[in-house]
């Protein structure tokens, strides 16, 4: 199934959470760091041009549902939290990912936002399980992993990183955050 990213909207006390678009790269670019990416597969883009090559390819896929980037706010002021990703939705185990800006790490953030795509992914998309990707030494993004139940399936060495992945079951989607 695929819905026009203007109809998903996925939301908590706290949290809003759309599709990213291009009102959302701002803010997304301003939070880039080093030392935010030191646990991620990837750089921050050396400008903000080529930050808008990056953002500007996760358009198409979010398009046709095949590939989402979430953008995280907090819903009392709208203020920019971070993104969150779904990644290969048509496969057996979508992918999930997170980051939050630095400022707003220790706040439940992070797994309150996969907790809900993933609700929203097994009532939504039916997935049945996702897969999720950390750092061997990022133990906050290991935690959100396993308070959802995910289990330690393999393990990769990057180029910046060892990383063990995850399974994460299906979640439910009658409790609240």
């Amino acid at each position: 199934m695929s819905l026009r990213p203007t109809e998903i909207q996925i939301e908590s006390t706290r949290l809003l959470i759309k599709p990213f678009s291009a009102d959302d790269a701002d803010a997304t670019f301003a939070c880039i760091t080093p030392s935010l990416t030191r646990h991620m597969a990837w750089e921050p883009p050396a400008s903000r041009h080529d930050f808008d090559g990056v953002w500007r390819s996760w358009i198409p896929s979010i398009d046709d549902g095949s590939d989402y980037v979430f953008a995280i706010r907090q819903r009392a002021d709208g203020s920019f939290l971070g993104l969150a990703g779904l990644h290969r939705v048509r496969t057996e185990s979508p992918e999930l990912g997170i980051w939050i800006r630095e400022d707003g790490h220790r706040n439940g953030f992070g797994c309150e936002a996969v907790t809900l795509i993933a609700r929203w992914a097994t009532r939504t998309i039916g997935c049945e399980s996702f897969t999720y990707p950390v750092a061997e030494e990022n133990r906050p993004s290991r935690r959100i992993a396993e308070s959802l139940g995910g289990v330690i399936v393999g393990s990769q060495v990057t180029p910046k990183y060892k990383s063990v992945v995850f399974r994460i079951p299906r979640q439910p989607v009658t409790s609240e955050i």
